[in-house]
């Protein structure tokens, strides 16, 4: 039997590899944060709200990078209406996301009894799959004829024993 030739929309992927990117500068943002408000020579703050902070600062430089950059529209479907949606719409998104990394966390360290490293790195992918996607369908659209609509970007097909190709 024939396997099924997989295709990826090829601006998909891309858009996902910068989103990547975009979240790795955030856990450097959150980190940073975390620990000047947190830290007793720096500003002492309890570690749950440094936290909060932390993540929140961190979610709105993912934002402006993903506006500018991973998901970069043209300016006319950028005014401050649109933009502040999509800013609330992101953060809900993500807020989500965080409670899903927390429960995920939790049932594959307490309950499934795994490494807590482990758990926490799949975690992390689950919920980047989560937010890219969400974010990705209801976040950065195009709009066309006066209705939201998905801007599709070329496909790359890759069927077994032939070259990749883009269609």
């Amino acid at each position: 039997m024939k396997p099924l030739p997989l295709q990826i929309d090829a601006k998909r992927f891309w858009q996902f590899f910068k989103f990547c990117f975009v979240g790795g500068s955030g856990v450097i943002v959150d980190m940073a944060v975390l620990h000047v408000l947190s830290h007793p020579k720096w500003m002492g703050w309890n570690v749950s709200l440094a936290k909060v902070c932390a993540a929140e600062i961190a979610m709105l430089n993912n934002f402006a990078w993903n506006e500018l950059w991973t998901f970069r529209q043209k300016q006319e479907t950028r005014t401050w209406r649109v933009v502040l949606k999509r800013l609330l719409t992101f953060n809900l998104i993500c807020g989500i996301g965080i409670l899903w990394a927390v429960l995920l966390l939790n049932l594959f360290y307490r309950v499934a009894g795994w490494n807590l490293y482990l758990s926490n790195l799949l975690a992390i992918v689950i919920v980047t799959l989560w937010n890219f996607w969400l974010n990705a369908r209801f976040n950065w659209k195009v709009i066309a004829n006066g209705k939201e609509k998905q801007k599709q970007g070329d496909s790359l097909v890759i069927e077994p024993n032939r070259p990749a190709r883009i269609r």
